[in-house]
């Protein structure tokens, strides 16, 4: 006797960014499943599946971010224990999908006695018992390489550029720092505009504070567009859109895919000469940032796109022309 294994999607969410979960199911066509999330008197997580998930391809989707009176390590938490009671379940296959993947900023030792937390991150989802993770728009490929399984690495390059696209033909596309050149030259090529690059450094010992130096490329009398993969403080960003203006820029908008707007950020977006900031839903945006100035877009088709194609074994760099490796 031969049994052909009938294959279920079990879709769950922690607690950080659930309307992007419910997009996400609505455009997958599948309910969102009841993780049944709370916490003991002393603050500890706990987790227990609705549902037998036995033999199911489980997705688990959580943004590692800050929500309600919880921090991020609270959310990366909530995460791990899903992922832990999903294996221990019996779950034929876990995949992580963090739409923003925490302490990727610390990627390598900058300097001594520095921890690489974003492996760490890697480690203790692969002992939990993930088999795969989804992300989208790392601040560093190279995580794609800390995960011992395979990484899906998702951009939100196709919706931005969407919108973009609807500025005008004399776009220049800015870099605001040497470290995105590359990101920004892929956004040229799909908007067919001019690359410019703002100089910048970084102020010895501060974490969050930077000096914009110059400009390199003509801007005058242009559309500018700021890209990066997150705006946090928004020191970087502001600092850029002030010289592309002292160098001639007639607009300034900027781009992002992850909305941490830390701190300042809100204060420093308000008064700056930026004309508009769009950002993606990667992360909840509470209702005191939700400010004229910004614009959210969604990434749930795409994320529910890379979630189809893993559950059905096709490719998922095919959903954006191979552009998410580069």
């Amino acid at each position: 006797m031969e049994l052909v294994p009938k294959k279920r999607l079990h879709l769950v969410s922690g607690r950080a960014n659930l309307p992007l979960a419910a997009e996400i199911a609505r455009d997958l066509g599948v309910e969102l499943g009841m993780p049944n999330l709370g916490e003991f008197a002393n603050g500890e997580l706990h987790c227990r599946f609705n549902e037998s998930i036995r033999g199911t391809d489980v997705f688990i989707i959580q943004s590692h971010s800050a929500y309600g009176d919880k921090t991020i390590n609270d959310s990366l938490m909530e995460q791990l224990i899903m992922v832990d009671a999903a294996q221990r379940a019996s779950a034929k296959r876990i995949t992580v999908v963090c739409p923003f993947y925490g302490y990727a900023r610390q990627d390598r030792k900058s300097e001594g006695r520095e921890p690489i937390t974003a492996k760490l991150v890697a480690n203790m989802f692969k002992t939990a018992g993930a088999s795969r993770i989804i992300s989208v728009d790392l601040h560093s490929g190279q995580i794609q390489g800390f995960f011992d399984g395979p990484f899906d690495h998702l951009v939100a390059m196709p919706v931005l550029c969407d919108y973009l696209a609807g500025l005008g033909e004399k776009l220049v596309i800015v870099s605001p720092d040497a470290g995105r050149v590359k990101v920004a030259e892929r956004y040229t090529q799909q908007l067919d505009a001019d690359l410019a690059i703002v100089h910048k450094r970084r102020v010895k010992g501060a974490k969050n504070e930077v000096e914009a130096r110059d400009v390199v490329g003509d801007v005058d009398g242009r559309t500018c567009v700021l890209i990066d993969d997150m705006i946090d403080t928004a020191g970087t960003i502001v600092a850029a859109a002030e010289q592309l203006i002292e160098h001639g820029a007639s607009e300034v908008f900027a781009a992002c895919t992850h909305a941490v707007l830390s701190g300042p950020a809100i204060d420093r977006l308000k008064n700056s000469v930026i004309s508009k900031v769009v950002v993606t839903n990667t992360l909840p945006l509470p209702p005191e940032k939700q400010i004229d100035k910004i614009e959210v877009l969604s990434v749930a088709g795409i994320i529910a796109d890379a979630i189809d194609a893993v559950f059905e074994d096709t490719s998922v760099s095919e959903i954006f022309g191979g552009a998410n490796q580069s």
